[in-house]
């Protein structure tokens, strides 16, 4: 019974913690189109289409993701933290091999 406790518990925990992570593609879409598509000067699709999702995965959605939008995009200013795991789901799911459009 103690064995079972623990299993629920642990498996509780674990449910709750990677819930609270999870990032949007969707909300990703609609922070490009309203903080990085007309600096950008390109569609959320071209700038996901950029690269693989295994490109994608290597870059990751931290400092990597951040430099590598810059890289894209020259004349995109400062990207707030707290989105690039939105942005990152966003050109995550809309890569070029990933064979989804976004409507951007």
């Amino acid at each position: 019974m103690k064995l079972l406790k623990l299993v629920f518990v642990g498996a509780l925990a674990l449910g709750i913690s990677s819930t609270g992570a999870l990032a949007n593609a969707d909300k990703g879409q609609k922070l490009f189109v309203k903080k990085l598509k007309e600096e950008c000067g390109m569609t959320g699709a071209k700038v996901a289409g950029k690269h693989t999702q295994a490109q994608w995965e290597k870059i990751g959605n931290g400092a990597g993701l951040e430099k590598e939008i810059k890289t894209i995009c020259p004349k995109v200013g400062d990207i707030d933290d707290k989105f690039l795991e939105h942005y990152y789901d966003f050109f995550y799911k809309f890569a070029s091999d990933s064979g989804n459009v976004p409507s951007c």
